[in-house]
């Protein structure tokens, strides 16, 4: 089969592209912009991008196109498709009918830590000898890819099995097709990390939201289990409106029957069920957020039969995904981190566990680009003073966004320099920083490659 995927260049999109190839089918692609990490998956595998959505393309053939939820109508490649009532699909739907069916699906849904908690799961089912199929919406560093097929041999047999983990994204599908993502996906098991206002250019306020995750929980078979954060009220409401399948709940402060719990620091801590100490997971994350997803990863796992203690003795060799703090360079003493919080939820917690890890004496300097489509409409600038409080500087890219940066951090006085591009950030900061600085860039994008400019741009110091 050959497939033209519209928006490959997405960490979804991207994923499904490299399974399909993997799968032996034939894969082109096209999308307006590419920025690594998932362009350069797409180059390492031979697949044909093209720029832009021109309507020749329709001239490709392909048996099917696969229509990305970044396309919209008015573009003149989905013009000409249904003009011409070409054979069309949406992401999804490809991934259930070709390679999710007949196998045990392991979804992780949430507003934050979907990425690294099916990264961790899918390493913890690696490590036990499970041979999992994977899509992370990111490039975990154990595995090297954001996507592979895994052991397909029980589903070709036609009974439940091949394990595949996926992150279950509550965004919709396709401009044809306005549900979650994730309720194509019908997981065996499903992890419910956290469920806050997000995606606010399609949800129109938190409930829209937890109507949405209760779809997918009515798609759970009563042998299921649903994996689900014990300290989110929005996902207790999700669950007191029906629930058919074993609920196991994680991270409760206190002791509670059968739900599974850490004692410890976040990078050293014990897993306890009630007061019965069931694992250890001692490894190189930091913050209380990664502990209470390694949680979700254990309590997952042991659904498909991997013990707690096996699973989080796993998580000692975990190495995290790309973009989630990953430290670009060093200059003159300055470290600069990349990462792909674009939340202020997630902003805050990015900061804190680096302030953890760091103490109170080292400097963090943190640059914010506001790219998310929730972020551009303005309706969480009340929450971006709290997002950056902890760190000592602020940066902020002020863009076409229809709201002013600069009133909207006013709350933090000195410590904050708003500028209108990405060079005029990269001096200010090059002119403030200093020998022992950690500077932290926060976009759910490219951000104009201010990683790299600012490496070249810092003083080097003997």
């Amino acid at each position: 089969m050959h497939i033209h995927i519209l928006g490959i260049c997405g960490t979804f999109m991207g994923g499904l592209a490299a399974l399909a190839r993997e799968a032996g089918h034939r894969v082109t692609g096209c999308d307006a912009a590419v920025y690594p990490p998932m362009s350069e998956q797409l180059r390492s595998l031979g697949i044909e991008l093209i720029e832009g959505y021109g309507a020749d393309q329709l001239a490709l053939a392909p048996d099917q196109f696969v229509v990305g939820n970044v396309v919209k109508r008015g573009m003149p490649l989905m013009e000409a498709i249904l003009d011409a009532g070409a054979r069309y699909t949406s992401g999804p739907q490809w991934l259930a009918d070709h390679v999710l069916h007949g196998r045990h699906v392991l979804a992780v849904a949430g507003t934050h830590g979907k990425t690294t908690t099916t990264a961790m799961l899918a390493w913890i089912l690696e490590s036990a000898g499970l041979q999992p199929g994977f899509l992370v919406g990111g490039v975990p560093v154990n595995f090297g890819v954001s996507a592979r097929l895994g052991n397909v041999g029980a589903a070709l047999s036609g009974r439940v099995g091949g394990h595949f983990v996926i992150e279950a994204d509550e965004y919709d599908t396709a401009l044809f097709d306005k549900r979650s993502k994730f309720v194509h996906y019908r997981p065996r098991t499903a992890v419910l990390n956290n469920l806050e206002l997000d995606h606010a250019d399609i949800f129109p306020d938190l409930a829209a939201i937890e109507t949405q995750f209760h779809h997918l929980v009515r798609t759970m078979p009563s042998s299921g289990r649903i994996v689900v954060n014990a300290r989110d009220e929005a996902l207790q409401r999700v669950l007191q409106r029906g629930c058919w399948s074993d609920v196991q709940r994680f991270g409760a402060r206190r002791e509670e029957p059968g739900g599974v719990r850490a004692r410890g620091e976040p990078h050293a801590f014990d897993v306890l069920r009630g007061s019965l100490k069931i694992g250890r997971v001692d490894w190189s994350l930091i913050g209380e957020h990664n502990q209470l997803n390694a949680l979700a990863a254990i309590a997952a796992a042991e659904h498909v039969g991997v013990a707690p203690d096996v699973a989080a003795a796993a998580l000692g060799s975990f190495q995290n995904v790309r973009r989630r703090l990953e430290l670009r360079g060093e200059v003159g003493g300055v470290k600069v981190y990349d990462d792909f919080a674009h939340h202020p939820t997630a902003m805050r917690t990015t900061i804190e566990g680096l302030r953890r890890r760091l103490g109170p004496t080292q400097r963090i300097l943190a640059l914010f680009e506001p790219r998310s489509n929730t972020m551009k409409l303005g309706v969480m600038t009340a929450r971006l003073p709290w997002a950056l409080e902890e760190a000592d500087l602020a940066f902020c890219l002020q863009g076409d966004y229809g709201w002013s940066a600069a009133d909207a951090l006013a709350p933090m006085g000195d410590s904050v320099v708003v500028a209108d591009s990405v060079d005029a950030l990269v001096a200010r900061i090059a002119a403030v920083a200093r020998p022992g600085d950690h500077v932290l860039a926060m976009s759910n994008g490219g951000f104009g490659g201010i990683h790299d400019k600012l490496l070249k741009a810092l003083p080097a110091r003997g």
